[in-house]
């Protein structure tokens, strides 16, 4: 860019509808906060720098994005007063970053606006020769907002409110285009000119700036815009409520067009950090959180979560939690499974019916069919866990690892007691309680020989009945 761009995010307050003790700026919508919103669309638009404006103490400066610089506004209200607040912060150093260059001005409770609304925006500045403009849309109903009137040169000649329609005419009635709120301008001109800007209500509104740059002979623009989620502003939960319906649309639509198939969209919920691969079937209710990676050709759900998870090529799970798990390729997992941190499944490998698996390796091709916990266990390739296999991992005072070879098969209602070493084609008989380690091809066999009570029935019945 021919001038530095810097990016000014409105984030003061603490929002005290939302009934809150987290910062407004701090909620999160599709598992990212207002702000980083905000700031991702700066960057993404060429930012050089980033400054947020916030209030000493209000807790927003500790949840910032990395990089993004402080401006504290200790006094005054309203975005003028809070634009004043950077001006030192804006103007510092030496070079052309000290003659200020361009400044775009966000609100931090705004999360819907996109970086490529604001290289529109900043396109518009730079071919128009504007000292301010404006981010606009006619796709609103303008009632309540600023309404932009035009020149005749396409410039903005002015901008009028309408919370209150009393004295205004027919003509400035039917005006459809409206102010979002979102501007680029001349750092010096903006900071000049709200040196000018006066107090109404106790604030000072940014909007003031605009018929000071108009009357000292500068041009003021606006960019219009198709997509008016950017007017979607976050007071209140209700609020936050519309930016995550917003939001998760926008994110589905633009998997649905790199090749997802979601099944039951309205019922899905999809944050911005998950990646998914094409060919993939995104089945009702499955939640897809943090920084969750999903491979080509996958289906996953119905009703499946899964939290900063990695899920190869190919894999298939239905009803099942994966969370901080990684799923190798072509692996089935469920229904009602439980891959917890830590977990690796190999390619090809099953984890079944009620199975929960923490901190554990599982090999290829291996099968831990239903009703088994495992813990902090190695499973070697094409072992076959029983029904009921558990691992008793915790002694009390530390964790043990049970270290199973290849092609070991359990017998149901196997209890292995960790630390354990189980070779190569080892058996467990079906009721063993395993405390000490198996040879490879061996039989490991732990429980009382059968002893049958005759006559117990009858004496149950008499003592009963005494």
């Amino acid at each position: 860019m021919a001038a530095p761009l810097t990016v000014l995010v409105m984030a003061a307050g603490q929002g005290t509808r939302m009934r809150s003790d987290t910062p407004k700026v701090l909620h999160r919508v599709a598992g990212k906060a207002l702000v980083e919103w905000v700031v991702d669309a700066a960057r993404g638009a060429g930012a050089e720098r980033v400054v947020a404006v916030v209030r000493p103490g209000d807790g927003v400066a500790e949840g910032l994005p990395d990089g993004v610089e402080v401006a504290e506004q200790s006094e005054g209200e309203g975005t003028g007063a809070a634009v004043l607040a950077a001006r030192d912060t804006v103007l510092a150093g030496t070079g052309p970053a000290a003659t200020g260059g361009t400044v775009v001005v966000l609100s931090g409770d705004h999360p819907l606006i996109t970086a490529d609304q604001l290289e529109g925006l900043l396109a518009e500045h730079r071919e128009r020769g504007a000292l301010a403009t404006l981010l606009t849309t006619e796709e609103l109903d303008p009632a309540g907002y600023g309404r932009v009137v035009r020149d005749e040169s396409g410039g903005v000649d002015r901008v009028f409110e309408t919370k209150h329609t009393e004295g205004l005419s027919p003509e400035e009635l039917a005006v459809r285009e409206v102010n979002l709120g979102t501007y680029a301008f001349d750092a010096n001109a903006l900071f000049d000119a709200l040196d000018r800007v006066g107090i109404e209500n106790g604030e000072r509104y940014l909007t003031g700036v605009l018929p000071v740059i108009r009357q000292n002979g500068g041009t003021i623009a606006a960019h219009n815009t198709k997509d008016a989620d950017a007017a979607i502003g976050v007071n209140d939960r209700v609020g936050l409520m519309a930016a995550e319906h917003a939001a998760q649309r926008r994110i589905i639509d633009e998997h649905a067009r790199a090749g997802v198939t979601f099944l039951q969209p309205g019922t899905t919920r999809v944050e911005a950090g998950v990646t998914i691969g094409r060919d993939t079937v995104i089945g009702p209710g499955t939640v897809l959180e943090g920084s969750t990676t999903i491979g080509a050709g996958c289906e996953l759900g119905p009703h499946t979560t899964a939290r900063d998870a990695t899920i190869h090529e190919g894999a298939t799970i239905i009803h099942s939690f994966v969370l901080g798990a990684e799923v190798g390729p072509g692996v089935r997992v469920g229904p009602f499974a439980y891959l917890r941190p830590g977990t690796t499944v190999g390619e090809g490998a099953k984890i079944g019916t009620f199975v929960e698996v923490k901190n554990s390796d599982i090999g290829a091709g291996a099968k831990v069919p239903h009703l088994s916990y495992l813990g902090d266990a190695d499973v070697g390739d094409g072992s076959n866990i029983g029904a009921s296999t558990i691992t008793a991992n915790y002694d009390g005072r530390k964790k043990h690892r049970t270290k199973l070879g290849k092609s070991v098969k359990t017998g149901i209602h196997t209890s292995l007691i960790a630390p354990l070493d189980v070779g190569d084609r080892a058996y467990t008989g079906a009721g063993s309680t395993i405390t000490g380690d198996i040879p490879e091809g061996a039989l490991g066999i732990a429980r009382e020989k059968q002893k049958n009570i005759e006559g117990y029935a009858d004496r149950v019945e008499e003592d009963s009945q005494k």
